[in-house]
């Protein structure tokens, strides 16, 4: 399957927390956004897949190289801090979280064989659930981020608040980017053995 060689990566643009002031309650509200784009690719042959997702699939900064599939993230959001008895506490957090996912389209798929067609579909399916998984990793951490805010105690200054808000931001935005990251290795490692046991298992469903 020569032209199922390339991996799928991440490219991830994390913005820190803002942060505000204001009065309220503590409570938490994740807000998730999450769009899809395609990319067209031609092509009638094993090989001229492979030539076109080399050539037109997102290019990512992290690595220089084009790829199959790709999940752009970007973290965002708030937190306000009320005052109360001479102490500075987090009022509200509110972690936003962006996904975008880059997935191919195959304009000739209707003409393709069946042989040829199963393995793109099966490619194509593979490359869909490694970006959408992407997108649930960024979703978890966003929700941990907010917990790990709202469960900071009380401090004598807004401002010094304000240091460990930003500090937790941080730490979590690398937990998330070696999440990631450990998630890519682990999927390129079982790559090959994956694709053989996907292919099979949709060849058995179509005899059937």
């Amino acid at each position: 399957m020569p032209f199922a060689s390339g991996r799928h990566r991440l490219f991830i643009a994390c913005g820190l927390i803002f942060l505000g002031s204001s009065g309220g309650f503590a409570r938490a509200e994740t807000i998730v956004h999450k769009t899809i784009s395609y990319f067209s690719i031609g092509g009638k042959t094993a090989s001229d897949l492979d030539r076109e997702l080399q050539r037109r699939g997102p290019l990512l900064s992290s690595t220089g190289a084009r790829h199959p599939g790709a999940t752009r993230i970007r973290f965002g959001g708030d937190v306000t801090y009320v005052q109360s008895g001479g102490r500075c506490k987090v009022g509200n957090a509110r972690v936003t979280v962006t996904t975008k996912i880059f997935l191919p389209k195959w304009k000739n798929r209707p003409h393709a064989s069946k042989n040829l067609a199963l393995l793109w579909d099966t490619l194509a399916a593979d490359i869909r659930r490694h970006e959408e998984r992407h997108a649930e990793i960024a979703r978890t951490h966003a929700r941990e981020m907010e917990r790990a805010l709202l469960a900071l105690p009380p401090d004598r200054t807004c401002a010094a608040l304000q240091e460990k808000v930003s500090r937790i931001s941080t730490e979590k935005v690398e937990s998330h980017d070696r999440d990631q990251a450990r998630f890519d290795r682990i999927e390129a490692a079982n790559f090959e053995n994956r694709m053989i046991r996907l292919l099979k298992a949709r060849m058995a469903a179509q005899a059937q």
